[in-house]
């Protein structure tokens, strides 16, 4: 035991040899990797400026352009087949089972009929008395004017054309008034055109007293102014109204009597 050698303590017996021992703990980044085999392979290819790790090749662009058109054909042949059979179903007629009306509808229309039955004959009612009237207005118009247009014919006339006044008047008179203003005319025919005597018929209104189907009156007023070289020319002014009594023939009205209502001198006296 005595041979052994003691131990004094001290821990440098390494420094000897001439390599110190690491004692402290390496870090990760002093930690070096191991290479392996093939370090290329495993961390890929080489990725340049040209080219990116995401950029799809031309024959993917391809597949997915093919893709693309296949996918739209298909949903351009759906729509075709939908709006075909959207058609289809608009183009078949709809059948509906005939039903007959009902007894609400019978009432309305048979209620329509009523009111356009009862307008029409109310129309027709209250057209025929303006209808009626209106005719009449018409017919005393005639019958106003034939009286006008006869007295200013019977009583306007020259001393050249005094002898044919009964035949331009003809086709006024009628009856036995006929008869009597030619014999009228002729008697003083004679001594008006020996004194040159011209007179002139004024018609200043006319209006139909009475009216029938075939018998009317009428009265006539007018203004009357003679003239002859006997009296020097000095006009003899006559205020006159005449009642006519007129008949319906055909359609014309003819004057079958006259008669002077009023007769006002109004010459001048020197």
């Amino acid at each position: 035991m005595e041979d052994q050698p003691t131990d004094s303590g001290d821990l440098t017996t390494g420094s000897e040899s001439g390599t110190e021992p690491d004692t402290q703990p390496k870090t990760k980044s002093e930690r070096k990797p191991k290479a392996g085999p093939d370090t290329e392979s495993d961390i890929g290819p080489e990725i340049g400026p040209d080219k990116t790790a995401d950029e799809p090749s031309d024959t993917e662009n391809e597949a997915d352009t093919e893709n693309d058109a296949e996918n739209e054909a298909d949903t351009e042949n759906e729509a075709d087949t939908e709006n075909e059979a959207e058609t289809d179903a608009q183009a078949e007629p709809v059948k509906v089972a005939h039903r007959p009306p009902g007894r609400r509808v019978k009432i309305l229309a048979a209620v329509g009929a009523i009111a356009v039955v009862a307008a029409a004959a109310f129309a027709g009612a209250t057209a025929a008395p303006y209808l009626v009237d209106r005719a009449q207005v018409q017919i005393k118009l005639d019958i106003a004017g034939t009286a006008a247009d006869a007295i200013s014919t019977l009583w306007t006339y020259t001393p050249d054309d005094m002898e044919a006044l009964p035949d331009r008047a003809a086709k006024y008179l009628g009856g036995d008034f006929q008869v009597e203003y030619r014999k009228y005319i002729d008697a003083i025919a004679a001594p008006n055109k020996q004194a040159q005597v011209s007179n002139n018929t004024q018609v200043l209104g006319a209006a139909v007293e009475s009216m029938d189907a075939n018998n009317a009156s009428a009265i006539v007023y007018t203004n009357s102014v003679a003239t002859s070289p006997v009296t020097k020319n000095i006009p003899s002014l006559r205020y006159l109204s005449y009642r006519l009594i007129m008949e319906k023939h055909g359609t014309r009205w003819l004057i079958t009597q006259m008669d002077a209502i009023t007769s006002l001198d109004l010459t001048p006296r020197l």
